[in-house]
């Protein structure tokens, strides 16, 4: 039939697929393991990520020390908004409670003033004590070096009295020939301390400012920082000024425990000053460790200048067991859960701290380094969760049932 296509049987088709042969399937063999690496390219692997980390660590050591020298040059800027933050978050408590019943500026007024008039009142109780005991502590003292006159006069110093006379009057001479330098010395302690009397009334008007208009610092840094920033700029804030209040509640804490106990060891042992030495060991807990120490040995020589050694001994066995007792209970547990630093870091914040800035460094080390420290724990914590968003696989959607 010209009109009906042919087609191959079945028994055809079955002939020609027995008769091909099915192509044959190479068998698995495993990929050999790359060769290990060189020495060579193991060095310019870990050399190149040591440069670049070495790089990296300058460009950073780089700009803190060009902040600290801006930080520097604005000093008599940067001091007073410092103090004033500082102060603020000793006063923010009450004025937070006064806010509730009157205005703001005058809440802030009012807890400011009060603080002020704490502090007058303290020197005014302080002051009869110190010019009253005064005349005491210096006839005491003379007598003391009279002492000490006769005992390098014995055996085995034999330092004579007309030796002693001799040192004394070249000491003289010498500071007559600089009297000069003496006189420009008195005019720079002059200038500073008109510098500090500058900087605290300025640091008081700014801590007015914090207190009477804190509240909307968050929403406007938030507001600056933009949409991205502003949860983190919010949340930075909160943290920086928690840890700074935390630092000064627990400092006043350690220091009114200090004060009490070795103001109360003073007087019993009838020490001078008993009172004025333990405000002054409660300021001194201010400056961890250091303060304690400094303040300590200045009761002990009172002591030693007054009662002689052995109420000196016994007032530095009395402060020894004190800063025990505050070491090893007081700083771990209100000032280490506040702050989590290692006694080995405060001492050597404290130590730069005086190094660059004197007693003000000193007591402005501890609490930059509890505010960097919250920063790099924010940071961590932030690079935390950003890591394990990148761990969790993202959800598909809901699976589809057949």
């Amino acid at each position: 039939m010209l009109g009906r296509r042919r087609t191959p049987s079945s028994r055809q088709a079955q002939r020609t697929i027995e008769g091909t042969s099915a192509p044959e399937i190479p068998p698995f063999v495993p990929s050999p393991p790359p060769p290990p690496p060189t020495r060579g390219a193991l060095l310019d692997t870990v050399g190149g990520r040591m440069a670049t980390w070495a790089v990296r660590f300058l460009l950073i050591g780089a700009a803190t020390v060009v902040l600290l020298w801006i930080l520097g040059k604005i000093w008599d800027v940067t001091l007073p908004v410092v103090l004033g933050l500082l102060l603020a978050t000793v006063l923010w408590p009450p004025t937070r409670l006064l806010r509730k019943v009157m205005p703001a500026a005058l809440a802030a007024l009012i807890t400011l003033l009060a603080g002020i008039g704490v502090m007058v009142g303290l020197v005014f109780v302080l002051a009869p004590q110190v010019t009253g005991q005064w005349e005491e502590v210096s006839d005491s003292a003379l007598e003391g070096i009279r002492e000490l006159q006769d005992l390098i006069a014995e055996e085995p110093f034999n330092v004579s009295n007309e030796q002693i006379d001799d040192v004394f009057d070249q000491v003289l001479e010498q500071a007559q020939g600089n009297a000069s330098s003496i006189a420009g010395g008195v005019l720079t302690g002059v200038s500073t301390a008109t510098s500090f009397l500058i900087t605290g009334i300025l640091a008081l008007v700014l801590c007015f400012f914090f207190l009477k208009d804190g509240p909307k610092f968050i929403p406007w840094l938030s507001a600056l920082a933009g949409p991205r920033a502003a949860p983190h700029a919010a949340e930075v804030s909160r943290r920086l000024w928690a840890t700074l209040s935390g630092f000064i509640k627990a400092q006043a804490a350690v220091g009114l425990v200090d004060a009490i106990a070795i103001g109360v060891g003073l007087a019993l042992l009838g020490v001078p000053f008993a009172l004025p030495l333990a405000v002054l060991i409660f300021f001194g807990a201010f400056i961890p460790i250091i303060g304690a120490f400094l303040t300590g040995a200045i009761a002990a020589l009172v002591a030693l200048v007054t009662d002689g050694p052995t109420t000196a001994l016994i007032v530095v066995v009395l402060i020894v067991v004190v800063q025990q007792l505050e070491g090893n209970v007081l700083q771990p547990v209100l000032v280490g859960r506040t702050l989590d630093l290692h006694a080995a870091l405060v001492i050597l914040a404290v130590t730069a701290g005086g190094g660059l800035a004197g007693i003000v460094g000193m007591f402005l080390a501890v609490p930059v380094l509890a505010v960097s420290v919250a920063l790099l724990r924010y940071g961590r914590e932030q690079l935390e969760e950003a890591t394990q968003r990148e761990k969790v696989p993202e959800p598909r959607g809901p699976a589809v049932k057949l």
